[in-house]
């Protein structure tokens, strides 16, 4: 089995892969409970859809609605970079090609252990480190942004990385046709309604499950802990994953599932209080990378994180030509 999505990998954890809020931009608020694409409010939100909202959140922050406007307008400028979810074109298993011969990638590549080796010629047209390449190469896992991956190919990126022991290497286009259709990201606009106080309680250990993920594959995914909260007066509980910096991460599904939302989401809550306290904000539920490219592998929500009340909140669907 490929390894479950950890940090950093572009599928989950860590925000690799279109989730990274980078170039802040300007921009008002929206109207509550207006759905947002890429020319602003874009009219109401659909039919029944209110009745899943949550009761008024205390302590209202003024400045929210310019805040989050400002994380939706980042999170459009990152989705439609030239290296963005979008470009991605192909994620190629070595085991899928013992031959050593990807489809559309230059070069001939093979597992060498704790190593994936590149052979190259001048004529393949790589380049690594940024200078063109002939001969032999090892490399390993590529972290960071995907514009600092070792090997290019032209304009193209080749990322490397590896799962449960295997090998795969990631063919990023600027030119993908995903990108070049791309029209917004339909996003309902802010609601403070949706800022629901939460309670953050860790496990002993960490907790590995077997999940699907988005290519029909299962693969483990890490649980720390779980948020508890209520939504539309009912109780509600999350597992959640701890990132490195003490930010949550979760896979989530709720009633708008695969109707007017994404079949599921991910949401990212801000690292917990001391005593526990922790803000659930749905108005910044995220898209999944695989929502924009069909090459990532994104894990399906766990056992427990399918709501059953709608979140008719945060980012819901790609939108494109």
């Amino acid at each position: 089995m490929r390894a479950g999505e950890r940090a950093g990998d572009g599928d989950g954890r860590g925000g690799s892969g279109g989730t990274h809020e980078r170039s802040p931009a300007g921009g008002g608020p929206g109207t509550p409970g207006a759905r947002v694409g890429p020319g602003g409010p874009s009219g109401p939100a659909g039919a029944g859809e209110q009745s899943g909202r949550p009761g008024e959140a205390a302590g209202v922050d003024l400045r929210a609605p310019n805040e989050w406007q400002h994380w939706h307008e980042r999170r459009t400028d990152t989705i439609s970079a030239p290296h963005g979810p979008l470009s991605l074109t192909g994620t190629h298993w070595l085991d899928d090609h013992p031959d050593g011969h990807l489809p559309g990638v230059a070069g001939h590549w093979s597992d060498d252990g704790d190593q994936l080796v590149l052979t190259a010629t001048v004529t393949d047209g790589l380049t690594v480190d940024d200078k063109p390449f002939a001969g032999s190469v090892g490399l390993t896992t590529d972290h960071g942004p995907i514009d600092g991956s070792r090997v290019a190919q032209g304009a193209r990126r080749l990322v490397v990385l590896r799962r449960e022991g295997l090998w795969a290497v990631r063919d990023f286009d600027p030119d993908a046709p995903a990108r070049r259709s791309f029209r917004g990201i339909d996003t309902t606009a802010y609601d403070p309604r949706w800022v629901l106080p939460g309670r953050f309680r860790s496990y002993e250990r960490t907790q590995s499950i077997r999940v699907e993920n988005a290519d029909g594959q299962q693969r483990g995914l890490g649980l720390d802990g779980e948020i508890s909260f209520t939504l539309d007066g009912q109780a509600q509980t999350l597992h959640v994953a701890v990132e490195d910096n003490g930010s949550l991460w979760a896979v989530f599904a709720d009633a708008t599932s695969g109707s007017s939302s994404y079949r599921f989401r991910f949401l990212r809550p801000a690292a917990p209080a001391a005593d526990g306290s922790v803000i659930v904000d749905f108005n910044r539920a995220q898209l999944p990378p695989c929502a924009f490219a069909d090459h990532f592998i994104c894990p399906f929500p766990p056992p427990g994180n399918t709501l059953s009340v709608p979140v008719a909140a945060g980012e819901r669907n790609l939108l494109a030509n």
